[in-house]
């Protein structure tokens, strides 16, 4: 039986949305790209600075939930 575009269901749009996003990753256009693209890398390090402002954000979601 075949289904007109308003009876989709939107299992059969998700299963059309994967296709399609398999497919533009796989392009080669797509892998070129991503080829000349820098390796991610995490930073284990935070500054100071930063750590600072991280914990007083911690310290004022703490009173925040209580």
């Amino acid at each position: 039986m075949t289904r007109t575009a308003s009876e989709n269901t939107a299992g059969d749009r998700l299963g059309e949305l994967a296709r399609t996003i398999r497919k533009q990753a796989a392009a080669p256009s797509t892998r070129r790209h991503l080829r000349g693209l820098p390796g991610f890398e995490v930073v284990k390090d935070v500054p100071e600075h930063l750590q600072a402002l991280l914990d007083e954000l911690k310290d004022a979601e703490g009173k925040a939930n209580v």
